[in-house]
């Protein structure tokens, strides 16, 4: 029993250990990429025709007000990541109390949300039989429904780009996808969708440039990704599911600038919080806030990071909310000040 046991522990940690294959998608997923994103695909050539039937199953990805000006910050921004639960995560409550001040003491006018498990609803979303799709999630939000993402960012009047990963639910039953999304107070600049390696199901991350201006003159650029990995392998292997998640990460690790300011933040699924395998892959490119709230975020574990890549004199904060705001994850809050 021993020797099988190592024998099966040796096999996975090779799977996990396999390189991904790059190259720019040449299927499906391109024909729906849409306009201003590119589409990198860092999976193996073998779950490629998998993956394309996840990818029949959403629509195509969905860009709100790419051509916003660029606003003028003062001394700080901030960042979210926030996992919204297929629309029961209070949006709009949200950014009401990051606008106000609640959650950060003092009003956030410039801010970026890095939102997972978004979802969007409407006759872009395929009817194909032959499609793969994830059970649907349906629970009402704190109001009795559960919001668009692209409903609240126009509402909130929000830069927005949403790239779907699966279906939300079985054609005929529903006519949604759900995946992650950048919204921001700042224009949406140079969109990279990033099909990740197929564990369970099929995820994207979402890379994203966004432009900041101060008021003294001085511009830069600080790159952003929204992504969320596996909380399981195969078809309910929770025991195991480090090895899916430190897969897709090294495979997601391999496309990230490797220059310029970066914030990487999403639901990690890191069950062993900053000892998960996925989240010490990404801390090799990019580091926690210098003052980090250490709350757990889902039960008692730490699944959602947010890690940084900034520049000399850039100081981090991050705060937990103290609500859900109708999801099942607190969201991280970060308050990153300019010197």
């Amino acid at each position: 029993m021993r020797l099988r046991l190592a024998t099966v522990l040796a096999l996975l940690l090779a799977i996990g250990n396999a390189p991904s294959l790059f190259a720019v998608a040449d299927s499906t997923c391109s024909a729906r990429s849409g306009p201003g994103i590119e589409w990198l695909r860092v999976s193996p050539l073998s779950e490629r025709a998998s993956l394309d039937r996840w990818c029949a199953g959403v629509g195509p990805p969905a860009r709100i007000s790419g051509e916003r000006p660029v606003e003028e910050i003062t001394r700080s921004f901030a960042v979210v990541a926030w996992n919204t639960h297929v629309g029961t995560g209070d949006i709009e409550k949200f950014v009401g109390d990051l606008r106000s001040g609640r959650l950060t003491g003092a009003p956030v006018t410039t801010f970026v949300l890095l939102l997972q498990e978004a979802f969007r609803a409407g006759p872009e979303v395929p009817m194909s039989r032959d499609a793969r799709w994830a059970g649907a999630e349906l629970r009402p939000g704190p109001h009795g429904v559960r919001l668009d993402v692209t409903v609240a960012a126009r509402r909130l009047g929000l830069s927005l780009v949403y790239v779907p990963s699966m279906r939300n639910g079985a054609p005929g039953v529903t006519s949604e996808d759900r995946g992650n999304a950048v919204l921001s107070t700042q224009p949406i600049h140079d969109v990279t969708a990033i099909e990740l390696p197929l564990e369970r199901q099929r995820r994207v991350a979402i890379l994203a440039a966004i432009p900041l201006k101060t008021d003294v003159g001085t511009s830069t650029t600080v790159r952003v990704v929204s992504t969320h990995f596996t909380n399981m392998v195969g078809h309910h292997l929770w025991l195991l599911s480090e090895f899916g998640r430190l897969r897709q990460a090294r495979a997601l690790s391999k496309v990230l600038p490797t220059e310029g300011a970066l914030v990487i933040g999403g639901d990690f699924n890191a069950w062993f919080g900053r000892f998960d395998a996925a989240y010490r892959q990404l801390a090799r490119y990019a580091r926690r806030a210098q003052t980090e709230d250490r709350r757990p975020t889902f039960g008692p574990m730490r699944l959602d990071h947010l890690l940084f890549r900034l520049p000399d004199g850039w100081k981090t904060t991050t705060r937990r909310a103290n609500q859900k705001y109708g999801s099942d994850h607190y969201p991280l809050v970060a308050t990153v000040t300019l010197p």
